[in-house]
């Protein structure tokens, strides 16, 4: 007897939403674990896919970060308790603003470039409803990630890798080179840059944190791939977004202003 797609197998299938990257080391690892995996790719409308998927063990959300709020806002209903996020530059208002209120979520700290394994900075936390299977995917191949005991520390751990992408990005429009170029020849600014980033993640998630643990925590994912560059493809996005943030909550932000004109001022 043939089986069908629903029958396949005892474990739940997990349904990962946007196949990169990312998301291919995701639906490897889930493989391994051994639930089946249904994946979304742009070509699939998502009213369409829960019709095949209809009581999934979980919904891996892979997209990249411009496309998040697109992909929440048009969820089905009954996928709605099953969502796991992996994007960076997250907030908690980023899923409460679409009435989602207790995802699974990651701060990945891996990265996975096309023809190469991935490659772990330092291990990657998460927290939610569906932290277990996370855990355990991303353990069956290698990737180190460890749960966290609760709420506060996953916000602690969001504003960290936000302050981190921020920092390196924006610093590296200056300075280019590496994060350990850059913690080693030009701390200052790296230090003026995060300050600049954390009056911005404080206002935008309503709450301050320990200024000197992020900065510590910062540094500790540099020490974890001191040849890794500053400077990505999104980084004049990202400097374009902390300013208007910043215009916003009234804030100087008198370093991230500098670099914007400096950038201004190289391009004439």
């Amino acid at each position: 007897m043939i089986h069908g797609w629903k029958d396949y197998n005892m474990k739940k299938t997990v349904v990962v939403i946007g196949i990169g990257e990312i998301g291919g080391v995701f639906a490897r690892g889930i493989l391994k674990t051994g639930h089946p995996v249904y994946p979304v790719t742009r070509g699939i409308e998502l009213s369409d896919a829960v019709k095949d998927v209809p009581d999934p063990e979980a919904v891996i959300i892979a997209v990249g970060e411009k496309d998040i709020h697109n992909i929440l806002g048009g969820m089905p209903r009954p996928w709605q308790d099953r969502i796991v996020l992996v994007q960076n530059e997250l907030l908690p208002r980023d899923w409460r603003m679409h009435n989602i209120d207790d995802p699974t979520v990651i701060s990945v700290w891996f990265e996975k470039k096309k023809g190469r394994d991935a490659k772990v900075i330092i291990p990657s936390p998460v927290f939610g409803p569906h932290a277990d299977l996370v855990q355990t995917a991303l353990r069956s191949i290698d990737i180190s990630c460890h749960v966290l005991p609760n709420p506060d520390e996953l916000l602690f751990e969001l504003v960290l890798k936000n302050v981190y992408i921020l920092t390196v990005n924006i610093a590296g429009l200056k300075v280019g080179g590496t994060v350990g170029e850059l913690w080693e020849n030009h701390r200052a600014l790296a230090n003026d840059v995060a300050g600049d980033i954390m009056d911005i993640q404080f206002r935008l998630c309503e709450k301050d944190l320990d200024r000197l643990r992020l900065i510590d925590g910062m540094v500790n994912a540099f020490n974890g791939d001191l040849d890794h560059k500053c400077l990505g493809r999104s980084a004049p996005a990202r400097l374009q977004r902390a300013i208007c943030q910043a215009d916003e909550f009234g804030f100087e932000t008198k370093t991230l202003r500098a670099i914007y004109k400096h950038r201004e001022q190289a391009s004439v």
